[in-house]
């Protein structure tokens, strides 16, 4: 019998040390003062300065976007959106933003479509110049009550990233997922449950490598959340696919932003995740 050889001190071959950032945010749409929400949302995304960037519930009225009207501050001149809303109207949505060129657009509703709390994703894959990276945003239906719709969403999903990637570059998923770590959706997507498709685990950023502490993205601490009088939680993630050759997607820093008030106003009523990943 013939066996391939292994190195364990090496399993992916020499690691990658360059690394590619990724941040995704849920920016809360046009509630609130969102004027004055969105100065503090450009201000700490131009801190962040991420190469691709994921925000869940942007907007889009006609031809006045929230991407359009980020991506040249931010220097990310390419993105796409996925979204619904009333025809003529405003839209909420996904909005991918990148650096770098976009191709291979798709999209797809989560669960039930025409469920007031289905789920919706959308793919773009970032021509980079260390190869593709894969991206995914999603959000997932909010209620709490609502795991067992959530699941089906993530075997929507799973099914969609299995569909449109491939195994050889990074693949990475973004976005609300309005669960915690301990959920049956996540522990789906992350192994520790049946898997929403086969041979699909993900890394969660956070776990991987946050500094240890529960990483709530909806906090009290935020004074947007506090009148919907929900727990602390870690709803929010940058989970990456197994790693490819060279390690490449393995997560190696992952932090919060958005967590402190710029002029005392906090940008959105969630904290927003950034990513770095062997790229």
């Amino acid at each position: 019998m013939a066996f391939t050889a292994y190195d364990i001190e090496q399993p992916y071959g020499p690691l990658i040390d360059t690394t590619v950032r990724v941040a995704t945010w849920n920016v809360w749409g046009r509630y609130g003062p969102w004027r004055e929400r969105e100065r503090v949302i450009l201000a700490e995304l131009a801190a962040v300065a991420a190469d691709v960037l994921v925000l869940v519930e942007a907007w889009e009225d006609g031809d006045d976007t929230q991407a359009g009207r980020l991506k040249g501050e931010l220097g990310l001149p390419h993105h796409v959106f996925a979204g619904s809303g009333p025809d003529g109207g405003t839209r909420s949505g996904i909005a991918v933003l990148s650096r770098w060129p976009l191709a291979g657009r798709a999209e797809r509703r989560l669960g039930d479509a025409t469920g007031w709390d289905s789920g919706i994703a959308l793919y773009a894959r970032a021509e980079g110049p260390r190869g593709p990276v894969q991206v995914f945003g999603a959000g997932l239906g909010w209620k709490p009550d609502h795991s067992l719709q959530r699941q089906e969403q993530v075997r929507d999903l799973g099914a969609f990233v299995r569909q449109a990637a491939d195994t050889r570059s990074p693949v990475v998923l973004c976005g609300d997922f309005n669960a915690p770590p301990d959920s049956d959706e996540i522990r789906m997507l992350t192994g520790r449950a049946a898997v929403a498709a086969p041979g699909l685990v993900f890394y969660d950023a956070w776990e991987t490598a946050g500094d240890g502490t529960p990483g709530h993205t909806w906090s009290a601490a935020n004074p947007w959340t506090r009148p919907v009088l929900l727990p602390d939680r870690r709803i929010d993630y940058v989970f990456s696919a197994w790693p490819r050759a060279g390690g490449a997607g393995h997560p190696v820093r992952c932090e919060l932003f958005g967590t402190e008030p710029v002029e005392r106003t906090h940008g959105s009523d969630h904290f927003g995740v950034l990513a770095d990943l062997r790229y």
